[in-house]
């Protein structure tokens, strides 16, 4: 049998069937699980040989399952685990993007909500079951080369109202007496957590040094081995810490996925990260992890949302932020009013900024996910404000020589540190674009060189996008100068455009 039998109680089951005197009741096709199968092209019998053949694979030697078992399916049955993924697997498979057990019509929706959502219940043990089923479904599809860009990216409305609710309180759950939580041992010792949290410093750090297409899968991976250990009992704090450990791996998958063009992956692991952030008790955390959010928004054309979920991080975070995350929430702030064009708000925004950034001292105990925030960066950020209103109010020359020296000062800093090489990639293009903006083409093809040099070492569609924009324009507006010829020679051929930039 294949694990569904006896457990039929659902719409479309046989209970009640053939009973003297009643009707039969009408059977519910199950329409969802009907589309992925006819547009699959498999046969009954060839779904069901899949279905016994992952399941062994699994370990669940008990399943064994028959074309009628198949066609049961389709009519509205509804099949116990491990069933339902394994359909979600094998489908998943089969269309190259992710296919949730519920877009086959095997969930509830008020029990799981659809992967492609971000109104999702602000729940410990759901946020753990949905961080361990997209992470899950993540890797399969990334094992057989699939970029899983089939989700549907949430914006406006749909994007803030359910995020707004990550400032209400969560109800209270009766725990466990307490004389059993004293005595339960716990399952992670103490090292084994430092271990844990060290192996998420160390992601971050490749990240900056090598873009997000290297070591993606990497930190997804680690992010499913953390669901795992949420799923098993532990104590409250060992708990806590886990939940933050999930909540920065799945924001650096976000980051990451965002980094190479995948937004709707991203997006959705951005949502997840909030949830454990949450769960963590961290509000700083998912100050942070909203602000990414923002950013991809501004990548997006969308500042009025980055500039709402700005705010929503501002206003959760603003008795616990150091000094250091309020300059970077301000210097984000700053980004989506330039984007905007209200030069008031953003000259506003970035004095803050550097307001807050100059109160940063050691004692602050700064969380290592903020650690990028240093004088370099903060340069960077406001040199593109500044740089994005010269680009709303028609290249004016007034912005466009507030960002020169700003941007100047991130690059130096870049080149020195050494190990923050995609952000020097990105200053040195947006140093290029100040350089068209103030008809210094010459000057501009030198950045973009030094630029292409590193983006041939970094795995990161945002660097090679933005390259091959901003020599787009110099061959626009200055395609007569030999320096400009010789760079987009020099373009096309070390870098040639890939499927993923379109994305981008």
């Amino acid at each position: 049998m294949d694990g569904s039998v006896g457990g039929t109680g659902g719409a479309g089951g046989s209970a009640g069937a053939g009973r003297p005197g009643g009707d039969k009741p009408e059977k519910r096709p199950n329409e969802q699980l009907n589309s992925w199968f006819l547009r699959s092209g498999w046969s009954k019998g060839e779904l069901a040989r899949q279905v016994n053949r992952r399941a062994r694979q699994l370990g669940a030697h008990h399943i064994s399952t028959d074309t009628s078992r198949v066609r049961r399916w389709l009519d509205g049955e509804q099949p116990r685990e491990p069933i339902p993924k394994i359909l979600s697997e094998l489908f998943s498979e089969r269309f190259g993007c992710v296919v949730g057990v519920e877009d086959v019509g095997l969930r509830p929706a008020h029990q799981s909500p659809s992967v492609s959502g971000v109104d999702l219940p602000w729940a410990a043990p759901q946020t753990v079951e949905l961080i361990s089923e997209f992470s899950r479904s993540d890797l399969m599809l990334a094992r057989r080369g699939f970029l899983g860009t089939s989700l549907a990216l949430s914006a406006g409305p749909a994007l803030i109202e359910p995020l707004q609710r990550w400032l209400v309180p969560t109800p209270s759950v009766p725990g466990e007496p307490a004389a059993e939580a004293v005595s339960r041992r716990a399952r992670l010792s103490k090292p084994e957590l430092d271990l844990l949290e060290s192996t998420t410093r160390m992601f971050r750090a490749w990240d900056a040094q090598c873009g997000g297409g290297l070591r993606r899968k990497a930190v997804v991976g680690q992010l499913h081995e953390v669901t795992d250990l949420l799923q098993e009992p532990q104590p409250d704090e060992t708990s806590k810490r886990l939940f933050k450990v999930a909540a920065e791996l799945a924001e650096l998958a976000g980051w990451m996925s965002y980094d190479i063009g995948l937004h709707p992956t991203a997006q959705k692991y951005f949502v997840l990260a909030l949830h454990a952030a949450k769960e963590a008790g961290d509000r700083p955390l998912g100050s942070y992890i909203l602000s990414s959010m923002s950013r991809q928004m501004i990548h997006l054309g969308r500042p009025e949302d980055a500039l709402e979920l700005i705010h929503l991080g501002q206003y959760g975070s603003r008795e616990t932020a150091t000094s250091r995350t309020q300059a970077m929430l301000y210097a984000m702030e700053g980004r989506a009013y330039a984007s905007m064009g209200q030069p008031a708000k953003c000259k506003r925004a970035v004095g803050m900024a550097e307001d807050c950034f100059s109160d940063c001292t050691a004692r602050d105990a700064d969380p290592d996910w903020i650690s990028f925030f240093s004088e370099a960066e903060l340069n960077a950020e406001n040199a593109h404000s500044f740089r994005d209103l010269a680009y709303v109010a028609g290249r004016s020359p007034t912005y466009a020589s507030l960002a020169r020296p700003k941007m100047e000062r991130a690059v130096t800093l870049f080149e020195e540190d050494g190990e923050h090489q995609r952000s020097y990639a990105l200053n040195l293009i947006g140093l290029a674009t100040v350089d068209l903006m103030e008809r210094e083409p010459e000057e501009s093809t030198a950045h973009l060189g030094k630029a292409l040099r590193i983006a041939k070492q970094v795995r990161s569609e945002r660097v090679n996008n933005r390259l091959r924009k901003t020599a787009g324009t110099a061959r626009r507006d200055f395609g007569g100068v030999t320096e400009v010829r010789d760079l987009t020679e020099q373009l096309s051929l070390q870098l040639p455009e890939s499927e993923a930039a379109h994305a981008v």
